[in-house]
C-alpha cells in the first residue's frame, strides 16, 4: 500500500511540473513574440523606445525651450492646478474659490473628467472620480464654465506639440501652416508649444485668476520667487508666469508606474500573458501602433472614426450660445478650415483610460472593449463622414472576440498607472477643499 501511494505521489510531482513547464513555456513564447514585435516597429530600438522617463529626471522630459523645466516650477504648478483659490474670476461671485483647472483634470479620473461634459465653475459635487458633478440648480447655463468636447486627459502630455482634440494650441512644430487661424491664439504667435498654450488659455477660459492679490493672499510669494526669478514682480506674480508653472507640472505627469512600463523596465511579471497577448496584438496584427506608438502611446496625427460628437450622445449636456457645434464636429477641419482635416481628432494617449467611464471625442463610448469592437466592425456612429475620411483601419483589423478580449485586458490594466495620487498635493497654500471647494465636494473629497 505505501508503495502505491510513493508511486502515485511521484506521478502527480512529474504531472505537476509539467504543467509548470508548460505554463512557463507559453510566457516564455509569448514574451519573445512580444519581444520580436516590439523591435519591428521600433525601427530595432526595442524596449527602449517605449519607455517612459521618471518625473524627476527633467533632462529626459519633453520641453518647450520657452519654459524649461524646473523643479521651482514643477512644484509651484503641482499647488495651483489643484487650488481653488485660483478660482478667482467666476461669472458668479458666489463661486469665487470653489474650483480649479483640476475641476476637470482630476487625479481620480485619470486627469480628465469623470462625466461626458466637464463642469468646471457652476458645478457642484464631485463623487469618487468626478461622477458626481452636476449642475449646481441655482445657476443659469449660460453661467456656468463647460467645453462642447470630452476634457482632454493631461497625462503625458510632454509627448504631444499642440492640445485640445483639434490640435489648435500650440505655435510650433504641427502647427506650421496653420499661421492664419491664429487670430484669437496670442500665444501661438509668440512660439510656445502646445502645453503652454493650453494652460494661458485655459487660465482665461476657465474664469481663473493669479495676480499680486492672490500671490499675496495666499501665500506664494515665495514659491513664485523661487520659480521665475528672472521676472520682474509684475511678470512673476501674474496668470502669465502661473501658466507656465502650471504647464511645466502638467509635463511632469507621466503614467511611469503602470505595468506595461514596469514590463518594459525588465520586469516580465508585471503583466498577465493575456495583456501580454494584448500587446503583441497591439503592435502587430490589431494596427494599434500605427497611432499610438512612442513612450506616450500616440501620435501626433489626425484622424476620422466617426465617433459621435458630445450633443448626438442619450446623455443631455449644456448647450451654451457661443458653441459652434458644426465645427466641433468638423475636429481639426474646423481650425484649419482645410476640407481634407475635416472630421478628423487628435490622437489621445492610452493610458488610465480604466479610471474614466466615457471615451471619444465626444464621450460616447461607456467601455474600452467598446472602442475596441467599434474599431474593429467598421460601422460608424457619425454617417455624415465621407467614407474617403476614415481612418485606414477603420473596420480593417479584423479581431476576433478572442483578441478583441486580450486587447481590452492590455489597454485597461496594462496601460493603468495605479498611483497617480502622487501628483496630488498634500496640503494647499490656501488649506482649501480640492479639487473643488463646494460644500458637496467638500463632503464627497473627505474635507468635512
Amino acid at each position: 500500500m505505501k508503495s502505491l501511494i510513493s508511486f502515485l505521489g511521484v506521478i502527480l510531482l512529474i504531472s505537476c511540473q509539467g504543467d509548470d513547464y508548460t505554463t512557463l513555456n507559453e510566457s516564455s513564447l509569448i514574451d519573445q513574440r512580444l519581444e520580436k514585435v516590439l523591435l519591428d516597429v521600433s525601427g530595432g530600438k526595442g524596449n527602449s523606445f517605449f519607455t517612459l522617463p521618471e518625473s524627476t529626471d527633467l533632462n529626459a522630459i519633453p520641453q518647450d525651450p520657452k519654459n524649461p523645466l524646473t523643479r521651482e516650477k514643477i512644484a509651484l504648478g503641482k499647488l495651483l492646478l489643484h487650488d481653488p483659490a485660483t478660482g478667482g474670476n467666476p461669472k458668479n461671485s458666489e463661486n469665487k474659490g470653489k474650483y480649479s483647472c483640476a475641476s476637470c483634470h482630476a487625479a481620480a479620473s485619470g486627469f480628465s473628467s469623470g462625466k461626458v461634459q466637464g463642469i468646471g465653475e457652476g458645478g457642484i459635487g464631485f463623487g469618487i472620480f468626478g461622477e458626481g458633478r452636476f449642475l449646481d440648480p441655482t445657476m443659469d447655463e449660460e453661467m456656468v464654465d463647460v467645453q462642447p468636447f470630452r476634457s482632454p486627459n493631461l497625462l503625458n502630455l510632454a509627448y504631444q506639440d499642440v492640445m485640445l482634440w483639434n490640435g489648435k494650441f500650440g505655435g510650433t512644430g504641427t502647427n506650421k501652416g496653420t499661421e492664419a487661424q491664429w487670430d484669437n491664439i496670442p500665444e501661438n504667435k509668440m512660439g510656445f508649444e502646445g502645453v503652454e498654450v493650453q494652460a494661458m488659455q485655459g487660465i482665461k477660459v476657465h474664469r481663473i485668476k493669479i495676480d499680486q492679490d492672490f500671490v499675496q493672499n495666499y501665500g506664494y510669494n515665495a514659491l513664485f520667487d523661487e520659480a521665475f526669478p528672472d521676472l520682474s514682480e509684475e511678470e512673476r506674480y501674474s496668470d502669465y508666469a502661473a501658466a507656465l508653472a502650471i504647464a511645466a507640472f502638467e509635463r511632469t505627469l507621466l503614467a511611469n508606474k503602470a505595468p506595461w512600463q514596469k514590463y518594459l523596465k525588465g520586469d516580465e511579471n508585471a503583466m498577465s500573458n493575456a495583456q501580454k497577448r494584448g500587446a503583441t496584438l497591439f503592435f502587430s496584427s490589431a494596427k494599434c501602433y500605427e497611432c499610438h506608438n512612442g513612450p506616450a502611446l500616440k501620435d501626433k496625427e489626425f484622424y476620422a472614426w466617426g465617433m459621435a460628437d458630445i450633443n448626438e450622445g442619450p446623455e443631455k449636456i449644456i448647450v451654451q450660445a457661443g458653441m459652434n457645434l458644426d465645427d466641433v464636429a468638423l475636429g481639426r477641419g474646423g481650425f484649419t478650415k482645410n476640407p481634407a482635416d475635416n472630421y478628423k481628432f487628435k490622437t489621445p494617449t492610452l493610458y488610465n483610460l480604466a479610471d474614466n467611464p466615457v471615451y471619444g471625442h465626444g464621450g460616447s463610448f461607456k467601455s474600452i472593449k467598446e472602442v475596441i469592437t467599434y474599431k474593429n466592425n467598421g460601422r460608424p456612429q457619425k454617417t455624415q463622414v465621407p467614407a474617403s475620411q476614415f481612418a485606414s483601419q477603420f473596420g480593417n483589423i479584423n479581431l476576433t472576440d478572442s483578441e478583441i478580449d486580450d486587447l481590452t485586458e492590455f489597454v485597461s490594466k496594462a496601460l493603468r498607472d495605479p498611483d497617480l495620487k502622487r501628483y496630488e498635493p498634500n496640503v494647499l497654500k490656501s488649506g482649501m477643499c480640492f479639487p473643488n471647494n463646494d460644500l458637496e465636494s467638500r463632503k464627497d473629497c473627505g474635507c468635512d
